[in-house]
């Protein structure tokens, strides 16, 4: 497996503060009809998800398209809310500083939006607009603006020769407006909701484009599908979903993700998107914390450490020791414990000493240990997740693909806009 998984530290038997072994391995025989539908291809709505990491038919195209993009263009900008957006930024984390450049267009506050327009150079840069609907508000009016001003500056032609389109085959406003204006397009999975979409076209365009290994990325993945073809305690998503259950069943509100790397902050904000969306429903779920090493030792550690035991935390390691430039420092006593170590080093005591310390305060850890990140360990570190999340759903009774509470403040925000009433 490109990862190890260890719930050691939450488990009563191994001295974790947490749940026991019993509880967990009673979880795991309740979820063997639902792992051997997931592996059997009999829970239909999961389906589409479980397919992606073997087909291999549409990774040309995105290949050659990304190939053509990053030839003509210095700079990509990305239009799409959720996991429109958060797919691509997520698996950019591997290439922090890519080329060409990208901007991920998020949010439609003015203040942000009007003065990246302004430095835009335009004939060098290109557009990619998500939307799986095809009809959210936020990413029309984004998309509306943007074609207009590049029309206006370029001509139409040129327009449409720098815009690609992801939504659903069919009859919607932005792919009608991507058809008349002849801009490429590509169809976003009918069967895969926008915070599941990381590894589809939504995702593995800005990747390819990054120069990203979208092949990797589908092969890791598919090691971890290929574990819902043992017995649930073999499966690593399988005993990540009983753990998660295991603690809100006993009373534990929060989970937090919690990487030591820098090039998984925007894959633990997915995580957070990903969990909240699918399992807050019906009063039941989890609130999802995100947290990144080193940064929030010197900002959260002393509410996890200090404050009340409601959390589950999630740390993921990576082999770092000897990694990084050797620290030059003075001639001081009292830093000699720096003298002749790497800024890896640092890295590597930091991870396990809030490991250790954690775990010393009585904080149950589920443990991802990685030897390294690459395209593959992303890949599986996301399917992981994903079937996490499917299974947790289960197991508290919510569908896992809607989100019903959402779609009331979208008409709300429709009715508004049609009264004028701002």
């Amino acid at each position: 497996m490109p990862y190890q998984q260890s719930i050691d530290h939450c488990l009563k038997e191994h001295g974790g503060y947490g749940v026991s072994r019993t509880r967990i391995d009673a979880l795991l025989a309740t979820l063997a009809l639902a792992v051997s539908a997931l592996a059997n291809g009999k829970d239909k709505a999961a389906a589409p998800l479980l397919a992606l990491p073997s087909m291999t038919s549409d990774l040309a195209a995105i290949e050659a398209l990304a190939a053509q993009i990053r030839r003509r263009f210095k700079t990509v900008v990305i239009a799409g809310f959720g996991g429109s957006g958060l797919s691509g930024r997520t698996l950019l984390g591997l290439s922090p500083f890519p080329q060409p450049a990208f901007h991920f267009l998020e949010n439609i506050d003015p203040e942000t939006f009007d003065p990246l327009l302004e430095r835009l150079d335009l004939p060098s840069t290109c557009f990619i607009v998500v939307s799986k609907s095809g009809s959210t508000a936020e990413t029309l009016a984004q998309f509306y603006i943007l074609h207009e001003q590049v029309a206006e500056k370029l001509g139409h032609q040129a327009a449409a020769e720098r815009f690609t389109v992801i939504t659903l085959p069919g009859d919607n406003p932005l792919r009608q407006s991507a058809e008349k204006h002849g801009m490429t397009l590509l169809d976003h999975a009918p069967d895969i909701g926008g915070r599941f979409s990381v590894l589809t076209p939504v995702g593995l365009l800005p990747a390819a484009i990054a120069g990203l290994d979208i092949r990797a990325l589908r092969a890791g993945a598919q090691e971890v599908v290929d574990t819902l073809r043992g017995a649930p305690a073999d499966c690593p998503p399988a005993i990540g979903a009983a753990l998660q259950y295991a603690f809100i069943e006993a009373g534990t509100p929060m989970t937090v993700m919690l990487p030591y790397s820098e090039r998984l902050a925007c894959f633990a904000a997915w995580f957070r998107q990903c969990w909240a969306e699918s399992l807050g429903k019906e009063g039941r779920g989890s609130t999802p914390l995100r947290a990144m090493g080193a940064t929030d030792q010197h900002s959260q550690l002393q509410l996890y450490l200090d404050g009340p035991r409601d959390k589950l935390f999630t740390l993921i390691t990576l082999s770092r020791a000897g990694s990084g430039q050797r620290i030059p420092v003075p001639e001081r006593e009292d830093l000699a414990y720096l003298r002749g170590k790497t800024m890896g080093d640092v890295l590597a005591a930091e991870q396990r000493a809030t490991l250790e310390t954690l775990v010393h305060n009585r904080c149950p850890v589920r443990l991802f240990a990685l030897d390294k990140l690459e395209e593959k360990q992303l890949g599986a570190l996301l399917m992981h997740v994903m079937l996490e999340i499917i299974l947790t759903a289960g197991l508290l009774g919510v569908n896992a693909f809607d989100q019903p509470a959402v779609e009331d403040g979208k008409r709300r925000a429709r009715e508004y806009l049609i009264k004028n009433d701002l």
